[in-house]
């Protein structure tokens, strides 16, 4: 077991599906506290939706952890935020104190009561959390910060409880942390060699290392404008359209 003391959880999250929009799109971001045990699964906990199958949810994303940490700096940048009054703002799953994207390295593995959970990814921030704070660049906001959040695959199933502390109990990739793949995905974007490395990171889901392959093999950043925005890609003189990697990891 690695050393590293136990974090409790401030809140275990489960969320239905409700509109986020005048056009009446159904998401699962707008979670609550689960005031028992609550069964997860290969691909969630019981009781726990999302809209967008194709771009959320699934066992890369069953899990979605968001740092209580940063709420106090998210409250010095946008002031009194009702949202921001409770856990669940960013529609996490997983809200706790003393974990954030520069602990947390993909391939982590933690012990949730009888779950055991694997750090598969950043979170890629959304058009849904525009409408959910209604500020039209709230995902920008997340993305540009780092405050992102990360996601589990789950390897072992089983309850859990609100009360439940995790364990860290296996490090294989400590040199990549969420926050350094948030620095090559959207700092040092075109870094060659971590590109490489991305590519080659075998315990990243496919689109994520193809993601990277993709800039290696272009010398260009993709457009984040859809999956940030929720606009239609615009056209490009050609007739190719921008934006037409968001079906790549977000959400």
């Amino acid at each position: 077991m690695v050393e590293q003391a136990p974090i409790a959880l401030d809140a275990l999250l489960i969320g239905t599906l409700t509109p986020i929009d005048d056009r009446g799109t159904l998401s699962g971001i707008d979670k609550h506290p689960a005031l028992g045990p609550v069964h997860l699964g290969t691909t969630g906990f019981a009781g726990d939706h999302q809209g967008d199958l194709k771009r959320h949810g699934g066992p890369d994303k069953a899990v979605h952890h968001y740092p209580r940490d940063h709420y106090e700096a998210w409250v010095k940048d946008l002031g009194s935020v009702a949202r921001l009054e409770q856990p669940g703002a960013f529609g996490e799953n997983i809200s706790a104190l003393g974990l954030t994207e520069r602990d947390v390295a993909v391939g982590d593995q933690f012990r949730l009561g009888k779950a055991l959970l694997e750090v598969s990814q950043g979170r890629q921030p959304c058009w849904k959390l525009n409408r959910r704070f209604d500020l039209p660049d709230m995902a920008r906001r997340v993305q540009q910060t780092g405050r992102t959040g990360w996601y589990y695959r789950v390897i072992e199933t089983g309850l859990v409880s609100p009360g439940e502390r995790m364990q860290l109990v296996e490090r294989r990739y400590p040199e990549w942390t969420i926050a350094r793949l948030w620095h090559y995905l959207y700092v040092d974007t075109l870094n060659r060699d971590a590109l490489s490395e991305i590519a080659d990171l075998a315990i990243l889901p496919p689109n994520w290392r193809d993601y990277a392959a993709k800039r290696l093999q272009t010398r260009a950043v993709e457009d984040w404008s859809r999956r940030l925005d929720g606009e239609a890609p615009a056209s490009t003189p050609g007739g190719a359209v921008e934006g037409r990697d968001q079906s790549l990891p977000n959400g």
